[in-house]
């Protein structure tokens, strides 16, 4: 049990055990099915705990030159690449730390493939299955129009000399059941190229590690494909090793009231340190609090930035807050550390670790370099 005393405000703080329990659970289907699962840095890129993810993990999915490099200095091993578009004057770099990766496009399969080749990559090519049941825009690779993969009716017969792999991203935070629905449109329009390619790429928004998450289906879908059409199958969720592995610990700085409503602010921003509560959007868990109830003193929490949308909704307490209180914002792990901004430079909150030894290690903090290395 954590002790919150002991945790200075602001700080994102993981929980040692809560991290092995997800990788526990994501090594069971890769020795049960001979799956690659795969850290997705674009969710969680605490590189502080690679030493226990590499002991479950094989190795990191990067989107970008800077989180491959940072897989290679920091995992050991070569990142698997797949981003929306590549740059030239990065990609001679990008390939010395890089052992597989995915083309978004044709043409930057085209443009790109020679180097690729030279280098040893084995390449593969990003594809739209055309069907998704995530239902925020925001964050649905495959709404009409979308800008992320090939469509079927761009293939020809045979997939282009040199491609290995293919790769869908279609899932959300989705089950077991919606990758199998997924997979059968996958199937539908590409199954003539998965006979042809050596590995699948089943993407990321698998939530493998969610409690109600049918596993036992996953395990069987992982088998059916990879038998079928003799393929590896690789997953990277970007959300699963974070999964409910921590907190972000703010504490109250001020309460007043506004027409009626009862506003506390605190020393963190939703804006800038917590953008996915707005993005998706969604209401974080706060520990010992509810949604409103009648007759319990609530609080509407205020971020600390100048923007007017800088809050989060109403909260109940058994008991009235005070300032200075600390106030615990739960799974504020994956997709937090990695979207944090220092917007009307407010500073970024510490970063430390619950160990396994039930002790607080604080792991870095943050000033004003932070800040104005991101300006000139």
């Amino acid at each position: 049990m954590i002790d919150f005393d002991k945790i200075p405000s602001p700080c994102f703080v993981l929980e040692e055990g809560l991290l092995r329990r997800n990788l526990e659970i994501l090594d069971s289907v890769q020795k049960e099915t001979g799956a690659q699962i795969l850290c997705a840095l674009k969710g969680f890129a605490m590189y502080s705990t690679f030493p226990m993810v590499k002991e479950y993990l094989p190795t990191c999915t990067a989107s970008s030159l800077n989180e491959a490099r940072l897989c290679f200095e920091e995992f050991g091993e070569k990142a698997h690449l797949c981003a929306p578009v590549y740059l030239e004057h990065e990609f001679d770099e990008l390939t010395k730390y890089t052992s597989h990766i995915t083309f978004n496009s044709l043409g930057q399969w085209d443009r790109f493939k020679q180097s690729a080749r030279n280098a040893g990559l084995s390449c593969a090519l990003r594809i739209n299955p055309e069907y998704s049941e995530v239902e925020t825009d925001l964050y649905n690779p495959c709404m009409p129009g979308s800008r992320l993969g090939i469509t079927a009716n761009k293939l020809d017969n045979q997939l282009p000399e040199g491609i290995e792999g293919l790769h869908f991203h279609a899932l959300c935070e989705d089950s077991a059941e919606t990758l199998q629905n997924t997979l059968k449109a996958v199937e539908e329009k590409f199954g003539k190229y998965l006979h042809q390619a050596k590995w699948l790429n089943m993407g990321g928004g698998h939530h493998i590690t969610r409690k109600d998450y049918n596993i036992e289906l996953l395990i069987e879908l992982i088998k059916n494909i990879s038998d079928k059409y003799d393929l590896n199958v690789i997953l990277e969720p970007g959300e699963a090793v974070g999964w409910q592995t921590g907190y972000l610990v703010s504490s109250v700085q001020d309460i007043f009231e506004n027409d009626g409503v009862q506003i506390a602010m605190l020393d963190v921003s939703v804006a800038a340190h917590m953008p996915d509560c707005l993005e998706m959007p969604y209401k974080p868990k706060v520990l010992c609090a509810s949604d409103p109830v009648k007759g319990k003193p609530t609080y509407r929490f205020g971020g600390m930035t100048c923007l007017s949308g800088d809050f989060i909704g109403d909260y109940s307490f058994d008991q009235p807050l005070s300032i200075g209180d600390k106030i615990i914002f739960d799974d504020m792990i994956h997709y937090t550390m990695v979207k944090t901004t220092t917007f009307n430079g407010v500073g970024l909150p510490a970063i430390g670790i619950w160990t396994e030894d039930n002790m607080f290690k604080l792991i870095r903090k943050f000033g004003f370099d932070s800040y104005k290395d991101r300006l000139s």
